[in-house]
């Protein structure tokens, strides 16, 4: 019945926001997870849990991580207490990349609810030229880049992310609690994968 949905999306898609949003929400059946990454705390926009290099390798060989994966030259991570929330009956939100949605697929299958976070063109261009990061040429290619996050995954929920942020927390609170209540699955998480 429990459900971890790996949430997807372009730089600019407004995916931080979203999660900070659904943090505030007063939802007792919907936690979201942090990740655990190699990089500073007050780098980037995530709330995430900073660790070492040497601190991530050392959990990730005591089995602590329910998935890790590389990017961008830094090390993620997702502890093992989704296991134990989704045991509990909780619906558990990650920040998820596309290129490791296989592997969230085969360890987690039919509780795995992937939700991939669309925004239009116009609307990128103009959050991303907002945010004032990104010089004019930057901005075409991070637009390039989310033509590749276009909505075509098999079995991804598309989530239109152009509204306001209101609109897209409720839209996803109406997707998780329609996924929670069309199927029963009794979570029984596979051995843990590191790539």
């Amino acid at each position: 019945m429990s459900k971890i949905v790996w949430l997807m999306g372009p730089s600019g898609s407004g995916k931080d926001s979203l999660l900070t949003a659904l943090r505030q929400q007063e939802n007792n059946q919907l936690l979201v997870a942090h990740r655990y990454i190699t990089r500073a705390a007050d780098a980037g926009c995530e709330n995430h849990i900073a660790l070492s290099e040497k601190e991530f390798a050392q959990r990730q060989q005591q089995g602590l991580f329910a998935l890790c994966w590389q990017a961008h030259q830094q090390s993620y991570g997702v502890g093992i207490e989704l296991d134990i929330w989704l045991d509990s009956g909780f619906d558990v939100v990650v920040n998820g990349s596309r290129q490791h949605l296989a592997q969230a697929r085969a360890r987690y299958a039919e509780a795995l609810v992937p939700i991939c976070l669309h925004v239009s063109t116009d609307v990128l261009r103009k959050r991303l030229e907002q945010r004032g990061r990104e010089t004019a040429q930057q901005i075409e290619q991070r637009l390039q880049r989310a033509a590749f996050y276009a909505p075509d995954l098999d079995d991804c929920m598309i989530l239109n992310n152009d509204g306001s942020l209101d609109e897209s927390v409720s839209s996803f609170i109406r997707m998780v609690n329609g996924q929670r209540n069309a199927n029963i699955v009794h979570f029984r998480p596979k051995e843990p994968r590191h790539v």
